[in-house]
């Protein structure tokens, strides 16, 4: 079977120019171009996020003995490979879109049976949460070392941006059936308890964004907790509420 090639796929290279031009809009004085740029920005950059999340599953399972990752193509950061682009793609740039949740969006299917080690599971379901935590604390500095104390809709766009991606790994690193805390822990769980997260992983997602989104008091607290996080990273919550004011314009 060929070997796929490892280097950034250029859809990838073509998001990230995007994600780009969205920022070089923003600086312009037109209203229009600034809030069409905010909209760009955040929606490419989390298209990015999204691949640099899965790239980061892959390439531990990689270097922890699963060398399948590399032919299926999860090497290349191209969005199409990782999995249903309706499903995995989509839907979760339509829920940031009315509701500014960030939804886990792809997924990359490991052949844990490759793996060496527990722990190197363990690490290969934590490796994309901790991409998330990681490109939000990149985005943060990027506000705070090169625009300290202005309030730009560029800066308020990557505020935003970066509080989605601590949003992100809270919401991942949550030990819940379908997220990735669940399967950092479920190497040393039991038998039964895994066939039972097994099962769960269909649903239990789903009922907890139904409580995020439904729920006042639950979505306030979850919030509550990411911004929290935000703000110990040096982040500005009113910069990132500004960002996302700016975002969801139609609100």
């Amino acid at each position: 079977m060929r070997r796929q090639d490892t280097r950034p796929s250029p859809l990838f290279l073509a998001l990230l120019a995007v994600t780009i031009g969205g920022g070089a809009l923003t600086i312009l004085e037109s209203e229009f171009a600034y809030r069409a740029g905010v909209v760009i920005l955040v929606l490419g950059g989390w298209a990015v996020s999204l691949c640099l999340h899965e790239f980061g599953h892959a390439f531990v399972a990689y270097r922890g003995g699963d060398r399948e990752v590399r032919w299926k193509g999860y090497l290349t950061l191209d969005i199409r490979r990782y999995t249903d682009p309706l499903l995995s793609i989509v839907l979760p740039l339509i829920f940031l879109l009315i509701g500014g949740i960030p939804l886990p969006g792809g997924a990359v299917w490991i052949n844990h049976h490759a793996l060496r080690t527990k722990r190197v599971e363990s690490w290969v379901s934590l490796a994309g949460p901790l991409t998330n935590l990681v490109l939000g604390i990149l985005l943060t500095l990027s506000v705070t070392l090169f625009m300290p104390g202005e309030l730009t809709p560029l800066s308020a766009a990557l505020s935003f941006l970066a509080l989605l991606q601590i949003f992100a790994f809270l919401l991942n690193i949550l030990p819940i059936p379908g997220l990735d805390g669940w399967g950092a822990i479920q190497p040393y769980l039991s038998y039964k308890t895994q066939v039972f997260g097994h099962k769960a992983a269909q649903w239990a997602p789903l009922i907890l964004f139904a409580a995020l989104i439904g729920l006042p008091g639950v979505g306030s607290a979850f919030y509550s907790l990411v911004s929290s996080i935000f703000d110990a990273v040096g982040g500005s919550s009113y910069a990132a509420a500004v960002g996302r004011n700016t975002f969801m314009f139609w609100l």
